[in-house]
């Protein structure tokens, strides 16, 4: 009984408005998001990054805030582009200083946010996330998961500074 009044609260409090998501984060009188499509302008352009990244970011102001996701000229406003793709070293294993150890998978990312109704919230700003990998595993043997790894932390690092309330 005591789960059932929980979660009623909870779908009450959400029916409600008040602008505030799941996550902690405040949405403000806001109703809708648009994400423009981030294109990728890295030296190393990996096919399926635009893509999966625009569609992470969508996905992520969806499933934890109750804006709704339109094509243009939303409430908030998402734009920008994938500007780093790389791949460098950087461990050396111990035993052999001059065998690589450890490689790193990094993606930065160039975000523009135009929050119309508090202009003073909106930004220009780099988000960037890594994984490590090891030097004997051949990259494309693990390419995707790291992407999807880091694609999903990206999402989340900009939802947070931009509707983050903590």
């Amino acid at each position: 009984m005591k789960k059932f009044l929980a979660f009623v609260t909870l779908a009450v409090l959400a029916a409600c408005g008040g602008g505030y998501s799941f996550t902690g984060g405040h949405v403000g009188d806001a109703k809708t998001i648009s994400v423009d499509f981030f294109p990728n302008y890295a030296q190393i352009v990996e096919p399926q990054l635009s893509q999966n990244f625009t569609e992470a970011l969508r996905d992520i102001f969806v499933r934890q805030t109750p804006l709704e996701l339109v094509s243009k000229k939303g409430d908030l406003q998402f734009s920008g582009s994938i500007v780093d793709y790389s791949i460098k070293p950087i461990s050396a294993q111990a035993s052999d200083i001059g065998k690589v150890a450890q490689n790193r998978l990094t993606i930065t990312v160039k975000v523009s946010y135009v929050n119309t109704l508090e202009e003073k919230k909106s930004f220009d700003q780099n988000f960037n996330r890594f994984a490590d990998f090891d030097a004997n595993v051949d990259i494309s043997e693990v390419k995707e998961e790291l992407m999807t790894t880091i694609v999903e932390e990206l999402a989340e690092n900009i939802l947070n500074q931009s509707i983050g309330s903590w």
